[in-house]
């Protein structure tokens, strides 16, 4: 790898960081975990995504796509067809993202029993 090409996430300056941010980002993680189920027009990865305001689904698709995760089709009908899918690159980390995912979904018992513990003793 080109040496000026090495990331690192832990300096300051390092670029890879703002695209940490679009991944890790709450909007950002779940609209990849979604696209990770097949592809989808805007209005169904919205109802996917529960909560998320049409204006934060647009900016981070947009940022996900700029990133190259995230390939926004456009098809020539009338009215035109818009959808969302994966590159090949998004599909890579939103395999990643959905074992982290379903770890913590997984491990919410254990979590609920840490934080009333950790509750129990700052009251």
């Amino acid at each position: 790898m080109d040496p000026a090409l090495e990331s690192d996430v832990f300096a300051r300056a390092c670029t890879s960081r703002l695209v940490l941010q679009d991944v890790t980002g709450r909007w950002g993680a779940l609209a990849l975990g979604a696209l990770h189920e097949g592809p989808a027009r805007f209005n169904a990865l919205r109802r996917r995504v529960d909560g998320v305001s049409e204006k934060m689904l647009a900016q981070t698709l947009q940022a996900l796509e700029r990133d190259g995760f995230v390939v926004r089709d456009v098809q020539g009908t009338i009215p035109p067809k818009v959808e969302y899918r994966l590159t090949p690159l998004g599909a890579r980390l939103a395999e990643q993202l959905v074992a982290l995912i379903e770890l913590v979904e997984g491990s919410m018992g254990e979590v609920l029993a840490a934080q009333a513990a950790y509750d129990a003793t700052r009251d």
